[in-house]
């Protein structure tokens, strides 16, 4: 089974603004930018992405990053983390939104998706 790291993504008020820092990074650049998400990388075919993505509240001691992975078989990797002492977390995302999110002992996030080829998909 394999698990690879498709994104970092990170909450801000304002999305643009550090995905804009970070595409100043040399051989980075936004490679998509919409009302949903702004992914910064290298280039559209390379993983991992970083994508800064809107949330209407200031950080309050919660990490604004979590990371995104992309299991061979997404079924067996969401069925895994509760042995690890992860849990499934509702954050309000459509069963049918091509990701399961779960939280790990501490609280911290990550998100388990469906198949993907590009940081920007």
């Amino acid at each position: 089974m394999s698990l690879r790291l498709h994104r970092v993504a990170v909450d801000a008020l304002d999305p643009a603004a550090p995905a804009r820092s970070r595409a100043a990074a040399p051989g980075h650049r936004i490679l998509l930018e919409s009302a949903a998400e702004v992914v910064v990388g290298t280039d559209e075919h390379a993983c991992p992405g970083l994508v800064s993505v809107p949330v209407p509240e200031r950080r309050k001691g919660k990490n604004r990053r979590h990371l995104d992975l992309v299991p061979d078989d997404r079924g067996a990797e969401v069925a895994r983390p509760p042995a690890l002492g992860a849990i499934q977390a509702g954050v309000g995302r459509p069963a049918d939104a091509g990701r399961t999110v779960l939280a790990a002992p501490e609280g911290d996030g990550l998100c388990v998706l469906g198949p993907k080829r590009s940081p920007i998909g």
